[in-house]
């Protein structure tokens, strides 16, 4: 098999001609390519030299861009496509399977197999492991497509008690302390800092004490759901209903569950669906009901964050060390951990 082309350059939609072979990659758009920071000329002589059918090829070009978009644990990579909420991950290719996991629209996961019927594809997503629909998930190319407009850049946090600072300097204000692990979207890489979007507000942090990268979103436990014992009815039901709104939209000054709302919004919402009416501003609301202790802390519980002096944001306590809350125009209404930044105060709306 002749080969002529060593190399893809990735405009638009580019077509590579590999003998007579006719194979189309996706575009790498303005979004992927600010997120890979790197050219989007894709080295594969090595692999097209020993392709020997279409199927070789693909798999080898596929394996290209994955890699140039640096998407660590996606061999065969799958889009998950939904109109709304989320698709059930179950531990069997049946709708009788145990859920153990749910993951929503354009988050990506890795394809394992095939059922034979073709109706299951058994992935893995994040921790999840398990099977879903097939009709759900785009594969093979149309995925690669897919993923060029959905990867967004993020900054992962490598030590614990990062400062968060409002300006790119060792002399500006600390806007936030946030710990391992925790990944905030980047808006712009410095020479020595990274400015990030800190639930809807700028900040910076150093560049040394964290790994920048490109990532798809994936899916979510369900440990991520779990409540501790001793919990009342209205408190588990405040809980479940607040976590059925995640993907949905932030819109600043919104206190729509459906159409968007920004943090204190979100919050005023589900607490107006249980007859408590709360003011739509975290500050003030940071002064409602009683002030609680993080480790008293029980699903329906508000957590805010901030500084002492200023509270900028607020978000529900669901249980099992995670909060739900909008937090801003790209992400939406999320969950994450009740550490993902430093909670400065904690209070208890509901009475029981």
């Amino acid at each position: 098999m002749d080969h002529h082309w060593n190399r893809i350059i990735v405009k638009g939609m580019a077509a590579v001609l590999t003998g007579t072979i006719l194979i189309a990659v996706p575009a790498l758009d303005a979004q992927a390519s600010g997120a890979l920071g790197s050219s989007t000329t894709i080295g594969i002589t090595g692999q097209l030299a020993q392709a020997e059918s279409a199927e070789a090829v693909e798999n080898a070009i596929s394996e290209a861009v994955l890699t140039s978009f640096g998407l660590d644990g996606y061999s065969n990579l799958g889009i998950v496509v939904v109109s709304e909420g989320k698709v059930n991950i179950r531990d069997s290719a049946s709708t009788d399977g145990k859920i153990v996991g749910k993951i929503g629209n354009e988050a990506g996961c890795d394809v394992i197999a095939e059922s034979e019927d073709g109706e299951w594809l058994q992935i893995k997503s994040g921790e999840v492991e398990g099977y879903i629909k097939a009709e759900y998930v785009l594969t093979g190319s149309e995925a690669l497509d897919k993923a060029s407009s959905l990867l967004k850049t993020v900054a992962e946090v490598t030590t614990d008690g990062l400062r968060v600072r409002t300006e790119p300097s060792m002399d500006s204000e600390i806007l936030d302390i946030v710990g391992s692990g925790q990944s905030f979207d980047v808006i712009e890489e410095l020479d020595e800092w990274v400015k990030i979007d800190l639930d809807g507000e700028d900040g910076y942090i150093y560049k040394e004490y964290v790994e920048v990268g490109a990532k798809l979103d994936e899916a979510l436990t369900i440990s991520e759901v779990l409540y501790g014992e001793g919990v009342s009815d209205v408190r588990v039901a405040i809980a479940d209903f607040a976590k059925q709104y995640i993907g949905n939209p932030y819109v600043w000054g919104g206190t729509s569950l459906t159409k968007g709302a920004d943090c204190s919004g979100f919050v005023l919402a589900v607490f107006k669906n249980y007859g408590i009416s709360l003011p739509h501003s975290s500050k003030a609301q940071a002064n409602c009901g009683t002030t609680i202790s993080l480790s008293d802390l029980k699903p329906g519980d508000l957590v805010f964050y901030g500084s002492r002096s200023s509270i900028n944001h607020v978000a529900i306590y669901v249980g099992g060390g995670q909060v739900v809350h909008a937090s801003n125009e790209r992400v939406g209404i999320t969950i994450s951990s009740l550490y993902y930044r430093t909670p400065v105060k904690a209070v208890r709306i509901i009475n029981d």
